[in-house]
Formats: structure tokens, sequence, C-alpha cells
């Protein structure tokens, strides 16, 4: 009897070249930017935390906290994304997926946090899309995890 093989589904190689070279050179960027955006995010809730004056306040804001309850987010947020900068370095399995959430929610209490402290907030906000923009592209890195 002749035993047929199951049709194979074409395999996209991994992009090469400059655009593969950018992707995996950036996740290795993107995990130092990641340390260096969650120690920011501890900075800002020092910062927050001790002293309710550090940061300008704002008038009829919606989501108007007071800058202690704003501190405590950026600790808790930095301190986490902090950790998830240096598992991406160390290409721990998931890192990348759980890197790519805590820009994502970084990115969200800085867009938030804008009218705190806008210079600051539109930095932080840099950081975290070129973050996801950089775990979410690298093929070859996403095969091997």
């Amino acid at each position: 009897m002749a035993q047929t093989a199951a049709p194979r589904t074409p395999h996209r190689p991994p992009p090469t070249g400059l655009a593969g070279g950018l992707a995996r050179g950036g996740t290795i960027f993107a995990g130092i930017l990641l340390f260096v955006d969650g120690m920011l995010g501890i900075l800002k809730g020092i910062a927050g935390i001790i002293t309710n004056n550090a940061f300008a306040g704002v008038g009829n804001y919606v989501y108007a906290f007071n800058t202690n309850s704003w501190g405590w987010v950026h600790l808790g947020i930095g301190i986490v994304a902090a950790l998830a900068g240096l598992a991406i370095l160390a290409r721990a399995p998931m890192a990348r997926l759980i890197g790519i959430a805590l820009a994502s929610l970084s990115l969200i209490a800085n867009f938030i946090w804008l009218p705190y402290q806008p210079v600051w907030a539109i930095i932080s906000v840099a950081i975290d899309i070129f973050v996801i923009w950089a775990l979410c592209t690298d093929h070859k890195r996403a095969a091997m995890d």
C-alpha cells in the first residue's frame, strides 16, 4: 500500500537583511529600554509617594488622582517592568509576552499621567511604543519562545 504524505504548509523563514537585523537587535535594545523605563517609573513613583507636591497639579481632569496614588501606580509598574526587561535580556521563556503586556500597561499609565508631567510622560510613551514594536517583530526569537 502506498502511503501519501500530508500536504506541507509553506514555512516562511524569518526576515533577513536589514529588517531581520533591526528586529533582533531591537529586541535586545527593547529589553534595555524596558529596564530603563521601569527604573524611570520607580523614580516617578518614589517622587510621587514622598511628596505630594512633586508634580504639577491639574485642574478638572477626569483621572485626577492625588500624586501619592499615581506614585504607587508608577512604582508598581516600574518594578515589574524593570524585572521584565532583565528577563528579556536573559532570554527567559515568555519574557517577550510579559514585556509587551507591561509596556502596554506602562503606555496607558503614562498617557493618563500626561497632564501631570507632559515631557516625562511623552518620553515614556515613546519608549513603550518602541518596546512593543520591537518585541512584536522579532520573528526568529518568537520561534524560539
